[in-house]
This record gives structure tokens, C-alpha cells and sequence, in this order.
């Protein structure tokens, strides 16, 4: 059992994340073994067929038997959404003996992988440079398993989050922990983590607590080492969603949505265009265009700038995801 101390100073600086980085690594379980999740099947199927020259052989090192990660892998790079590259500078960092040390320390007790084993014997510039090897491997296989498809785990991540918030608005931090997982036990102060391999408690220290929802962990994921600063990696809800495949857009929708004039307006404005411009292609009058301009504005599916004297429209961001989702 893994126990963090939380005072009122820790809670009222307990927080929620987001980290590609930690989705990364923490994939790694899932594809090394696929009894693991069988939700993840989809996903493992069509990553092995994307990492075409990447040493999976050093890649598979990372995770230990037992499934520990280092944490060195994993860092806390600060604020609600860090980008994967500012959360690997922080990897490329890493001294050479921490990165020794948590090696060793997640594949503890047993031996440490041939592909890890020869470098952490050798001097620091030989451990540096395994750890440059690393890094450059982690980006490899982010843009390969898990950079394309992270805007839809994102979304799913922040549905996790935006439910926690709502538990803790209205039960405090007992209900907010009651069903992130059985694992997770909230006593007094005190959250348990059971079932783990290992066991240290963590003491109250001002620092909060970090909270990371994730795609990947099938159960709570504290770091191995208990100095590093208190976060807890915890299943999400909704995973069982994520790689469904999604319907088939229906070509009347936009139409049933907006009704035809704004519908085909909005497919039109593609490219910026005056109203004239559109009133000659729809064949309407200018003031026709305006009106439906003026609604299509004010729901944020335009955009609109002036140009010398006269004004263009385009679809806003928010426009192209509803006409590519129309059909």
C-alpha cells in the first residue's frame, strides 16, 4: 500500500492535469502486453504496424516485469496541459544518476534488461547518452501511437476532469476519490492506495496533490519513489468509448441542422468572400446573404474581417468541424 498525507494546505492545492507524456509511457503496458486491457485491442493492432524502424527491443526495456515505470520517464512539467516536447526537455535533463537510479529502481528486484543493463554499468557520459537514445525513441513513437490520436483522447481526459469537479464541488475530497477506483481509499486525511507493490507513506508537505486521469493506467499509478512530489496517474472514465468507430456522416444533417440557406452559405464560405460575392453565387439579393450572415456570426460558425472596403466572411474553426461532420 502506497499512502499520501494530505492536510488542508495539500487539498486546497490538489489539481488536475493533463500529460502526453505520461500517456506515452504509460502505453508502453499496453503494448507489451495485450491481456492488459482487452479495450486497448483496436489501438495495439494498428500500432504495431506504424513503428517500422524503432528499437522495440529498447523501447519494451522501459517497462519493468512487474509493470513499474521510472519516474524519471514521467516528470511533472508544471501547468494543466504541457506540451509533449516541453515534457521531454525536462526528460532530456535528467542527470546521469537519477536516471540510473530509477531504472533500477522500477525493474527492482529483479535484474535490469540486457538493453539497459550494459549502459547503467558503464560512466555517466555512456548513462547520458542512453538517455538521449531514449528520448529520441519516446518522440519516435509518440508521432507513431499516440500523437494522432490525441485530440481524441484529450477530449475524453477532460470529460474524466470535468465529472471530478463536479464531485468534489459536491462532496468534498471523499467524493471525489469514492469511485476513481477500487484501489483508492479516502480515511482521514489519508488517501491509500492498496494493492501495490510496493509500500512507503507520503507526509504532508504543502506540495498538493496531482492528479492525472489516463487513457492507458488500468488501475492508480503513484510514482515508485516516495520523494517525488505527490501525483496519482488514475484510470479515466469513458475509455470504453474511444476507439469505437464513429458513424457515418449523414449528408442531409447540416441541411436539417442549419436549413438549407445557412447550410449552403456555410459550405461556400470555404475561402473568404464579400456578400456581394455570395449573394451573385446563390442567386439572392445582398440582404438576403446579410441575415443569414449575421446568425451564422453570432453562433461562431463565421468569421468575418474587412478588407479595404468591403467586409469577407469565412467558416470559423468551429464551422469546418460542423460541415466536415455534416458531410
Amino acid at each position: 500500500m502506497i499512502s499520501f498525507e494530505l492536510d488542508v494546505e495539500d487539498l486546497a492545492d490538489t489539481r488536475f492535469a493533463l500529460s502526453p507524456l505520461h500517456e506515452t509511457v504509460l502505453s508502453l503496458r499496453v503494448l507489451q502486453d495485450p491481456g492488459l486491457s482487452a479495450l486497448h485491442l483496436p489501438w495495439r493492432r494498428s500500432v504495431l504496424g506504424r513503428l517500422g524502424a524503432l528499437d522495440t527491443g529498447l523501447l519494451m526495456s522501459l517497462v519493468a516485469r512487474r509493470r513499474t515505470l521510472p519516474d524519471v520517464l514521467t516528470p511533472a512539467a508544471g501547468g494543466f496541459a504541457p506540451g509533449f516536447e516541453e515534457e521531454l526537455a525536462l526528460v532530456r535533463r535528467a542527470p546521469a544518476a537519477e536516471l540510473r537510479h530509477d531504472l533500477q529502481l522500477a525493474h527492482a528486484p529483479d535484474a535490469l534488461p540486457e538493453a539497459l543493463r550494459d549502459a547503467l554499468a558503464e560512466d555517466d557520459a555512456t548513462v547520458l547518452r542512453l538517455r538521449d537514445a531514449i528520448c529520441e525513441l519516446l518522440r519516435g513513437y509518440w508521432e507513431s501511437a499516440i500523437e494522432p490520436l490525441w485530440p481524441r483522447m484529450r477530449l475524453v481526459l477532460e470529460a474524466d476532469m470535468t465529472y471530478r469537479a463536479r464531485q468534489l464541488a459536491l462532496g468534498g475530497a471523499r467524493l471525489l476519490f469514492a469511485d476513481m477506483h477500487p484501489d483508492l481509499r479516502w480515511e482521514s486525511g489519508v488517501l491509500h492506495v492498496d494493492r501495490m507493490i510496493g509500500h512507503h507513506r507520503v507526509a504532508p508537505s504543502g506540495r498538493g496533490l496531482l492528479l492525472l486521469p489516463s487513457v492507458f493506467a488500468h488501475k492508480p499509478a503513484p510514482p515508485v519513489s516516495p520523494d517525488v512530489p505527490p501525483r496519482l496517474v488514475y484510470p479515466s472514465r469513458g475509455v470504453a468509448t474511444l476507439w469505437d468507430t464513429p458513424p457515418a456522416p449523414d449528408p442531409t444533417a447540416l441541411t436539417t441542422l442549419l436549413g438549407a440557406p445557412r447550410a449552403r452559405l456555410l459550405v461556400l464560405l470555404e475561402e473568404p468572400l464579400p456578400t456581394v460575392e455570395l449573394a451573385r453565387r446563390l442567386r439572392v439579393t445582398p440582404s438576403a446573404v446579410s441575415q443569414q450572415l449575421r446568425v451564422l456570426h453570432a453562433t461562431g460558425l463565421v468569421a468575418r474581417a474587412r478588407d479595404g472596403r468591403q467586409v469577407l466572411y469565412r467558416r470559423s474553426a468551429l464551422g469546418d468541424q460542423l460541415v466536415a461532420g455534416g458531410g
